[in-house]
This record gives C-alpha cells, structure tokens and sequence, in this order.
C-alpha cells in the first residue's frame, strides 16, 4: 500500500484533511497506514456527527449515547450499569443524568433490589425526543457511508470484529496478508 498508489490520499491531501494520516511516510508499514486511516475516519465522522447534532438538536454527542443507551431498557439501568456500557465515570453519568432529569427527559428512581443504587430511565418525553434524533441520527450514518457498497460494509465490519477480539485476546501477530 504507498500513498502514490492511493488517490484518496491526493484528494484528502489537496483539500488539507489527512489528519491523523499526515503522520503516516511513504515508508511506513500498511497496518501503520491502516491504523493512521481508521483513526483519522473515526475522528472526522464523530466530529460531523457531534456538528450535526449540536446544530440541529442543540445536545452533545454523550447526552446522545447516553439516551441510546437507556432507550434499549425500557425499565431502566442502575447508574452504575449505565456508566459501565458508556465508558465513563460515575460523576459523568450522574451530571448528565442531573441535566436530563431537570430537562423531563429522565426519571430516576430507587432500585427496588438495593437501597444504594438509582434506576434511570427515559421519560416518555424523553423517548419521543430520542426516537426523533436516532431517525435522523441514522440517516446521517447511511449517507456517510454511502460510497461504500454493502458487501464491503459487511466484510469490514466481520474484519474489524476480527481484529477487535485479536487485540482483546493479546494473541501474537500473524504475518498474513
């Protein structure tokens, strides 16, 4: 794989949007290039998304994730719970869950199994605001992907659980392909 080769390089390069990719040489190993690719696609499509939600919803990309992820229990998740499957610390889900709560999108109530802990859950406000930002949350995904055909969607998403579970299971380096 050389960037001479590469013409979506020369185009991301002319219009100045190589970004994590600029750090890549023309040396360099593939999977160093690939890596550079996936981390600079991963960034410029969160950051489109964080745009797009801040200027047609006025919310930010974790108050988003954090509706997604309350919307898929519809009798709740503890706090705890809740802060494990985002990724971030208990405060943040318990300002986020303050905000929301003040806002009628949430309901928090005592877990009935133990005294210590909240269930959180969408109000049906809460919902109804959600179900109208996923619908057109998912039509920017299909749009951004829209270059790629669906076989190709396919076989990187299998690929990319693939390599998920290598780096998860620390397993040696092959040096297929």
């Amino acid at each position: 794989m050389t960037t001479r080769n590469d013409a979506s390089h020369a185009v991301l390069s002319d219009a100045e949007e190589l970004g994590h990719e600029a750090r890549a040489g023309h040396d360099d190993h593939a999977v160093l290039k690939l890596w550079l690719r996936m981390l600079a696609s991963t960034t410029q499509i969160e950051s489109e998304i964080r745009r797009r939600l801040r200027e047609r919803f006025g919310i930010s990309l974790a108050r988003f994730d954090y509706m997604a992820q309350l919307y898929r229990y519809k009798d709740g998740l503890k706090m705890r719970v809740l802060s494990r499957y985002l990724m971030v610390t208990g405060g943040n889900v318990t300002g986020l869950t303050d905000e929301l709560e003040r806002e009628g999108m949430v309901a928090r109530a005592p877990s009935p199994d133990d005294r210590r802990a909240w269930i959180v859950s969408l109000t049906p406000t809460g919902r109804r605001t959600f179900e109208t930002m996923a619908s057109e949350h998912e039509q920017w995904i299909l749009e951004m992907f829209s270059g790629l055909d669906m076989k190709t969607v396919k076989q990187l998403h299998m690929q990319l659980g693939l390599l998920r579970v290598h780096v998860m299971r620390g397993e040696p380096a092959s040096e297929e392909g």
